[in-house]
């Protein structure tokens, strides 16, 4: 009988130290505060405030006995609100102590590659690239300008962005950098909700080794396409620079970053919109719809093709 009431014991203590971070009042009341506070739209900020706080005071959280669960619910209310897919609630200790460290993690750049995936020159001198994250200029220059300064030789440039999640506007501004002439490009306008204020992205000619102004350019699409890599392939399709072929984007315009809410849980915040000097506004909630709609398995197959006219048309 000692035996089994230590152990029972030793139960209870476990999971009172297991769950000394799961506090829901707490959590609730400063993920409330922190969308209010910096959520992109103040409107819609405030209505996740008040609808998270509400079902707090109601006690509706209280069927949630684990921390996987209740971030979900957390989420599921916050996009209830505005179905914004950069909004995420997670629970996770490793990502949490990261951010606290200001290393937010390895992203793309986790194997080496920096999203450069795969460089190649193929067939007819066609440049081809398979980007799978765009990493932040300044971590991944010694990678990005060789394959930059390998495609930018070709007769013709494939970017591959089926399997591209996103990442930071440096790449993207590098990137396009090769792609137009020797006067700077308005690429992008940011607005930005905490410090209410703007900011404008434009290429760089000395950026780039080599500027071509007119090799065709063809812009590989998933419905996973998301965030920056989106963002690359609407500048692109307004400035009427580029081929896009696939399928409509997932549609996230809408860039943020990590806040710690409590203990371990993590909310991603969108605090700022992107606003397209050409269109005035952007692909939130949407997506991007291909020039060529087709299923991603042949959008390769189609780019290739076209990438081969255009050349010998020269």
């Amino acid at each position: 009988m000692k035996k089994v009431l230590l152990l029972f014991v030793l139960i209870a203590s476990t999971l009172k130290v297991s769950g000394q971070d799961f506090d829901k009042e707490k959590i609730v009341n400063r993920l409330a505060d922190i969308m209010n506070r910096n959520y992109v739209f103040p409107d819609k900020g405030k209505e996740m405030h008040d609808l998270i706080k509400g079902k707090l005071k109601r006690n509706e959280y209280s069927a949630y006995e684990d921390e996987a669960s209740f971030a979900q619910a957390l989420e599921d209310d916050l996009r209830s609100v505005i179905y914004d897919k950069h909004i995420r609630v997670t629970n996770n200790s490793q990502r949490a102590e990261a951010i606290r460290n200001r290393d937010f993690g390895p992203g793309p750049r986790s194997n080496g590659k920096f999203g450069f995936e795969e460089v190649k020159i193929l067939e007819g001198n066609i440049g081809y690239l398979d980007l799978r994250g765009f990493s932040d200029i300044g971590q991944a220059e010694d990678v990005a300008k060789p394959a930059m300064d390998k495609l930018i030789k070709s007769d013709a440039i494939i970017f591959d962005l089926r399997r591209n999640g996103g990442g930071s506007p440096s790449m993207i501004r590098f990137i396009s950098s090769y792609l137009f002439g020797d006067e700077p490009e308005h690429l992008n306008t940011f607005y930005w909700r905490p410090s209410d204020s703007y900011s404008e992205t434009w290429t760089d000619p000395k950026m780039a080794s080599q500027t071509k102004p007119n090799i065709p350019i063809y812009v590989l699409t998933s419905n996973y396409t998301f965030s920056a890599a989106e963002e690359f392939t609407y500048n692109l399709k307004n400035m009427e620079r580029a081929t896009i072929i696939g399928e409509t984007t997932g549609g996230g315009a809408h860039p943020g970053g990590p806040s710690i809410i409590h203990g371990d849980f993590i909310v991603n915040v969108p605090r700022g919109r992107a606003i397209n000097p050409i269109t005035k506004t952007n692909w939130e909630g949407v997506g991007i719809k291909p020039h060529i709609e087709l299923p991603k398995e042949d959008a390769l197959k189609k780019a290739l093709e076209l990438a081969r006219k255009a050349i010998a048309s020269k």
